[in-house]
């Protein structure tokens, strides 16, 4: 089996931390949640929506914001963190998550502020983001797309048939984002379908494709800061990600993949981590 070209080393500064305690105090409310996935993919989102993305909290669907989709929607906790952070919805929403009286569920909705599209059933999200761009393209539209997708969800079909056509159409507007931590559902992306060499699959696709550590939060913005990669292709950036990041005993454990039941002992285990 290949084995990927780099890991990430970065340590966590105080802003990331605190954002992981939000998580598992959602994680505590819900008294589940995909744990791993989504501590995988706070500095991603944090970088984005701190400093690249273009939107209005109080007027989530003004014509002229960036649309960024989270396709791997099982990572939900860390969009919702930044999303409540940022205004979107009441900070209260948090606590109610998986709750019949809250909007939050355990995969994103379309119906809760700040979320473009509803996902989690792996695969899709890459598609819709490219009829948002093909239509920015079409209309001259300023705006641009992300896709934030799983490794494990590029086994989908569908995401190649989308990343054919946005090699195609030269959509130099979107920006797929992978979630490389080299861990799905029930082990590792070598062993269930190897994605390597991953990152010219992407560029045989028409992608401008680069790599980088997915938790150097100063790589990421300057990387995101210079986008697209090539002017005349849709740009695919592969994220070298943990699962699990910044807990010891949750990292490359899939164990902690999903917890639909979390003990009050975990939950302070978890916090202590953090700390």
């Amino acid at each position: 089996m290949n084995q990927p070209v780099m890991h990430s080393q970065s340590q966590l500064d105080k802003r990331s931390k605190e954002l992981r305690r939000t998580i598992i105090k959602i994680l505590d409310a819900g008294r589940r949640g995909h744990v791993g996935s989504a501590f995988s993919v706070v500095e991603i989102l944090r970088v984005l929506y701190d400093d690249i993305l273009h939107y209005d909290a109080k007027n989530p669907h003004w014509k002229d914001r960036d649309r960024c989709i989270l396709s791997k929607g099982h990572g939900c906790l860390a969009l919702y963190t930044i999303l409540a952070e940022k205004g979107f919805f009441p900070e209260a929403e948090l606590w109610k998550f998986c709750k019949a009286d809250g909007i939050l569920g355990g995969h994103p909705e379309h119906k809760v502020p700040g979320v473009e599209a509803s996902t989690g059933s792996l695969g899709h999200g890459l598609s819709i983001g490219l009829g948002f761009a093909l239509n920015g393209k079409i209309e001259k539209a300023k705006h641009r797309v992300f896709v934030i997708v799983g490794d494990g969800e590029c086994d989908e079909g569908s995401v190649w048939e989308a990343a054919l056509s946005a090699g195609k159409h030269k959509l130099s507007n979107l920006t797929v984002i992978v979630d490389y931590n080299k861990h799905q559902s029930y082990s590792t992306t070598f062993e269930v379908q190897d994605l390597e060499p991953f990152a010219d699959k992407w560029r045989s696709f028409g992608f401008g494709t680069v790599e980088v550590d997915g938790h150097d939060v100063e790589a990421l913005r300057k990387l995101f800061s210079s986008l697209p990669v090539d002017s005349q292709k849709p740009t695919a950036i592969i994220c070298h990600t943990v699962k699990g990041k910044g807990i010891s005993f949750c990292e490359n454990n899939m164990k902690w993949h999903h917890k639909s039941k979390v003990s009050d002992e975990e939950i302070v285990k978890l916090l202590e981590q953090v700390e």
